[in-house]
């Protein structure tokens, strides 16, 4: 029965693979609204899918130390990503001074520890297994335009500018963060088994992160749409910021998917 199940999961893989890119787009679209509906039908209070999301970040991780302590290897892990990560949480937690704490703030300063861990061993204790020849995305093509945007549009509240453009900062880069772990991987192609676990829970924690914002102003339209100023596209933005972490992430998610139903250790992606 189970070699049966799996058989029929992989043929509906290879359909899903062999159509269009129209196709894909359109059954990936679909399989959003559809996960979002059972969001919005059994999750009462939307704050818990941001906090599933930064657990979710936060089990990634976890999984990365316990790759670095234990296997004494970094090798398929991107340090650009991670400092990228670093300095989005960092920008994150400063603006949580104008903005006020939660538990959004105890779950980003445990985010941003963990992460200057790895940021640390992948530097000084595992360097030898770190491949900077395939890690080769410069950091600034993507801060420089993210902050540029964030000065164009941010949010129009009444927490001072610095903390408004910060955050806004920290969203535009989130978004693209996980780009120079994603072209390591398509450089290399075989993705080993912790690495792979660590991006998909990113894939994961991002749709929580999109589900949340998508829900919050369906809901809440007025106090959203409509804004002044240069506020008036920052909703837009952040709508868009999240489809895109989404987006870049699907694929591999697709692929990690069908790895683990077929019962391989390895993900493979396909060349560029």
């Amino acid at each position: 029965m189970g070699r049966k199940r799996s058989s029929a999961v992989n043929t509906l893989f290879t359909w899903v693979r062999s159509q269009s890119t129209q196709a894909k787009i359109f059954m990936a679209v679909a399989a959003m609204i559809s996960c979002l509906f059972l969001v919005k039908r059994f999750v009462a209070n939307h704050n818990n899918l941001f906090v599933a999301s930064e657990s979710v970040h936060a089990a990634g991780i976890i999984v990365l130390i316990y790759k670095l302590t234990t296997l004494k290897s970094c090798t398929g892990l991107s340090l650009q990503t991670q400092e990228l990560t670093a300095i989005v949480l960092a920008v994150r937690i400063g603006c949580y001074f104008a903005i006020g704490h939660s538990i959004h703030t105890v779950l980003d300063v445990a985010a941003l520890v963990s992460t200057i861990l790895v940021i640390y061993m992948m530097r000084f204790k595992v360097n030898a297994t770190y491949h900077q020849h395939l890690d080769k995305t410069p950091k600034r093509y993507l801060i420089i335009p993210c902050a540029v945007m964030a000065f164009s549009i941010h949010p129009n509240s009444a927490i001072p500018l610095v903390a408004k453009v910060g955050w806004a900062f920290g969203v535009y880069l989130e978004a693209i963060a996980v780009l120079p772990q994603l072209h390591m991987m398509q450089r290399t192609q075989m993705i080993e088994p912790f690495t792979a676990h660590y991006v998909f829970a990113l894939g994961v924690s991002r749709f929580f992160r999109a589900a949340y914002w998508i829900l919050r102003v369906y809901e809440s339209t007025e106090a959203y749409l409509f804004l002044l100023g240069r506020g008036y596209f920052w909703v837009p933005m952040v709508l868009l910021s999240e489809a895109v972490q989404s987006f870049i992430l699907a694929d591999f998610c697709y692929y990690y998917l069908k790895s683990i139903v077929s019962g391989h250790r390895l993900v493979k992606l396909p060349r560029v």
